[in-house]
Order: structure tokens, then C-alpha cells, then sequence
């Protein structure tokens, strides 16, 4: 795509983009779209090589080269990794004659958190509309089956929508800070019954001879990552589940992004025996993974929600954000949230097949909204 102004470009590395002229463009509220975090997904061989995930990353340049637009993209050739699930669709288009895969995907690999996918200067809707532009000008170029932008915020989806993309809704986790002085500000809220046993969850921690452990910065050490890599591993193999990080991506995190980490790890007897991992942006806190050596009740509960709250109370927070699944979540203060991701599919047949499955799969999502919401924790204002 080249016009009189602007110039589209593919970039193949986050190592060959200039990670200033990036970091210009991303800001600094969301951890997972900075030039570190990407590339430390391509060092470290969780992304290109025979992953799967082909960088593609999209350049918007001026003719004097000045770098106004970029989005993290990637040429897909399977759709794991995404935690918004096509695999009905792909199997749907194979068995009709069609190929699926490669596809092309705008988005963080393997991290399912709202936001900016658009990376603009000045917020410019004509930058954001050149690059969606630029997405379906390579979907035909490559006679690619479709595009997709995960996890994007909702103003960008329903402008797209109005431009012709298909919006997919989702449901997520998060805990919204009310100006809490302290946890026992939060527990007030809560109806009495939530409140004692959350109380009583975090008691036995305690009394288990758990102590917590609050890491960021350079207290975070390779033997931090090395024993969290090992959580990690465990909670993979229990899942039965495919191991999408590297060691070698814990290590380059812990290298070039430790003051945007928080780990949370759990030590007992005299030993780390579990942890989780969180990413801390401008406003909110991310918690990505957990895993432990020993199976203590109610450690993941402490280790991955209510540390975090306790972490964005002090550090005034708005938000954490718990990912997607888990009823269990609500009943400790985490509630229910819209996501949105969404789709160009070129092929006209297929595209009116997706966008009547998902008029459904939306209102089946707000219903499922709904009725989570009306067991919320809180008191009843």
C-alpha cells in the first residue's frame, strides 16, 4: 500500500525495528505491546522458526520514513497460542474445500489481555484505518483465508465493525479498585460470608508456614526465573497442555523488562516452592502464569488473586486483570468484563457462515454475563 504520504512496510524482527521509534508509538500503559516484550518472544523461539508464528509486524511510514504507524502481526499457521478459539471455523472451511491456515493475526502470542493493537501517533483514526487497510490488502495479496486483531479495545472494534470487520465478543476476569485504603477496605465491601471465607483461605496460608514474597526490579533474580520456569513446566505437564514460553523467554524478560514484573513467589521451609507471574502497566496489573513444586490448599487463590490485589491497592491501581475462565474467580472480587476481537474473512459464503454464528455465540455471551454478574461477592448497594 503506497500512497503519496504514507508507506506500508513488513518488518520480520522486532530486532531489526528501532525499539525507540516502537516505544514512541506504544506508550508505556500496556506492558505486552512494548518492542522488549516482543522480542523477547522472538529470542527466546517462542515466535518464528518453525513455531508457527511468522513475523509480519506492520510498518506505516511517511515518505520521509518517519515511523507513524505499527501493529504486532504475525502470519499463522496454526491457531494455538490465541485464546480466542477459530478451530470450528478452520475445520468448517477445510472440510468445505477451503485452506484456513496461513492466516494472518494482529496480536500479543500467548497473552490474552486487552490492548492498543493500533499503534498510532496522536491517536490518528486515519493511521488505524490505513493499517486494518493494510491487513486486507494482504489477505488478497497472499490469497490468505482471512485477518484477525485479538483483543483490541472496544472503540477499535466497533469502528471496525462499521468498517466491515466481524466483532467477537469474549468474557474475562478483572478486579476493579474502588479506592480501597487496604485488603480490609476491599473485604468490607463483600457480603459477610465471601468476606470470612477469604479470610480464612489467606489464614490457613499462614498457617501452612507459607511466606509470601513480592519481587520486582533487581530483586527478581536468574534464580527467580530459573525456579519460576520450573512452576511453569509443572503446571504445563498437570494440564496436559503445550509449553508455549521458553526458558530462554523468562530469561530475556527478566533481563530487559524486570521492573515491569512482579513475581509473586512462595516460600516454605526455607524453600521457593511456587510463584506466579504478573506484568505491571500504567494502570493495571496483569497476571500471565503460575505454577508450584507442592500442592498447598488455597496457595493458588493467595498467589495469584489476592497478592495481586494487595499489590494494586498499594500501588493505586485500577484494575487486575485475571485473564479468561474460572467462575471460581468471581467469588473472590474478580468480575466479569467484555472482550472483543475481530475478523476479516474474504471468502463471502464462509463470512455470512461466522458472522451468523457469532449474532449467536454474542448473545449466549452476554447472557452468560449476566447471570455471573448477578452472583457478585459485593454487597448489594
Amino acid at each position: 500500500m503506497d500512497g503519496s504520504a504514507l508507506n506500508l512496510h513488513i518488518g520480520t524482527e522486532m530486532a531489526a525495528i528501532d525499539a525507540a521509534e516502537w516505544d514512541a508509538l506504544a506508550g508505556s500503559a500496556n506492558p505486552f505491546i512494548s518492542h522488549a516484550f516482543l522480542q523477547a518472544l522472538e529470542k527466546g523461539g517462542a515466535v518464528g522458526g518453525d513455531s508457527g508464528w511468522d513475523p509480519m509486524h506492520l510498518l506505516l511510514r511517511s515518505d520521509d520514513g518517519q515511523l507513524l504507524g505499527a501493529m504486532p502481526n504475525y502470519l499463522k499457521h496454526h491457531s494455538y497460542g490465541e485464546y480466542i478459539f477459530d478451530h470450528g471455523w478452520a475445520n468448517a472451511f477445510e472440510r468445505a474445500g477451503g485452506a484456513y491456515y496461513p492466516k494472518l493475526l494482529a496480536a500479543v502470542p500467548f497473552t490474552p489481555a486487552t490492548g492498543p493493537r493500533f499503534l498510532v501517533r496522536d491517536k490518528r483514526t486515519d493511521l488505524k484505518t490505513a493499517l486494518a487497510k493494510g491487513m486486507e490488502t494482504l489477505v488478497e495479496k497472499y490469497q490468505l483465508s482471512s485477518a484477525h486483531i485479538n483483543f483490541l479495545p472496544s472503540d477499535d472494534a466497533h469502528q471496525l465493525a462499521a468498517a466491515g470487520w466481524l466483532d467477537r465478543t469474549s468474557i474475562q476476569f478483572h478486579w476493579h479498585n474502588q479506592n480501597y485504603a487496604d485488603f480490609d477496605d476491599f473485604l468490607d465491601h463483600l457480603s459477610s460470608r465471601k468476606r470470612k471465607n477469604i479470610r480464612k483461605e489467606r489464614a490457613s496460608i499462614t498457617k501452612a508456614g507459607v511466606t509470601m514474597l513480592r519481587l520486582t526490579g533487581a530483586a527478581i533474580t536468574q534464580d527467580h526465573i530459573d525456579a519460576f520456569f520450573r512452576f511453569y513446566m509443572s503446571t504445563i505437564d498437570r494440564k496436559w497442555g503445550g509449553a508455549y514460553l521458553t526458558h530462554e523467554v523468562f530469561t530475556q524478560l527478566g533481563k530487559t523488562m524486570a521492573d515491569r514484573m512482579l513475581l509473586v513467589m512462595a516460600e516454605y521451609d526455607g524453600n521457593i516452592i511456587g510463584g506466579a507471574l504478573n506484568f505491571i502497566g500504567d494502570d493495571a496489573l496483569y497476571g500471565r502464569n503460575w505454577g508450584a513444586d507442592i500442592d498447598i490448599p488455597n496457595l493458588h487463590f493467595e498467589a495469584c488473586y489476592y497478592q495481586a490485589i494487595d499489590f494494586a491497592i498499594e500501588h493505586g491501581l485500577s484494575r487486575v486483570e485475571a485473564g479468561a475462565q474460572g467462575f471460581h474467580k468471581v467469588q473472590r472480587g474478580y468480575l466479569p468484563v467484555t472482550t472483543h476481537s475481530v475478523h476479516w474473512i474474504a471468502h463471502d459464503g464462509f463470512r455470512d457462515a461466522v458472522a451468523r454464528f457469532l449474532d449467536a455465540e454474542k448473545c449466549g455471551v452476554e447472557a452468560e454475563k449476566n447471570h455471573i454478574t448477578m452472583t457478585s461477592p459485593f454487597k448489594a448497594s
